[in-house]
């Protein structure tokens, strides 16, 4: 039931074009969980028709995904840390965890938010920690636009070359994913090794 009425808002929103695509990924990247595949990899098989330019699809979706993340964080930034410092307490959460995280973000901001835009079930959370820890608004949204321009483009091209089947979208998602998480352990070890012998 939830899938069918996410399918009529996404063929509702369609009518809306860009701006619905925008409005969609927005939605997508918030704290309101939407499956992002089923945005973009329709959009994709409309520009593999001529009725829509992939270009623009990134634009729209590039632009939704930053909103989205900048409602997270702002929300995180203005009303997250004073309900943790109060309430934390009751959730096993530390003075000296906010501690520990602002010092991580400082030093990992960048790569974790990255990272993060294309781990699925972490892209949409990982704005929340970036606002607690007041991380710098111009390095975050970089960041941020990268990650979600990546996947953005991956699911983009999944619609354009394969279209309407359904099944080996599925199939081809599911090993893209693996690959990414592949990629961004190698990156991540790299990373941690580069880190590691600086310091």
């Amino acid at each position: 039931m939830i899938k069918e009425l996410a399918q009529d808002l996404v063929e509702l929103i369609f009518d809306w074009g860009y701006l619905g695509i925008f409005l969609l990924m927005a939605v997508e990247s918030s704290f309101i969980p939407f499956p992002s595949e089923i945005v973009l990899v329709p959009a994709g098989y409309l520009a593999s028709e001529g009725r829509m330019s992939i270009s623009m699809i990134m634009l729209s979706g590039i632009g939704g995904s930053l909103l989205g993340a900048f409602i997270n964080y702002y929300l995180a930034l203005l009303l997250g840390r004073r309900i943790l410092e109060k309430y934390g307490k009751y959730f096993f959460i530390q003075e000296n965890a906010l501690k520990n995280m602002d010092n991580f973000f400082q030093k990992h901001g960048a790569i974790s938010t990255f990272t993060g835009r294309l781990i699925p079930g972490i892209r949409q959370l990982i704005s929340i920690p970036a606002g607690l820890s007041k991380m710098n608004l111009g390095v975050f949204s970089f960041y941020t636009a990268l990650g979600a321009g990546i996947w953005a483009l991956i699911l983009t091209l999944l619609g354009y070359f394969i279209g309407e089947n359904k099944e080996l979208i599925d199939l081809y998602l599911k090993q893209i994913i693996y690959i990414i998480l592949a990629i961004l352990g190698i990156i991540g070890f790299i990373y941690y090794r580069y880190h590691k012998t600086r310091g």
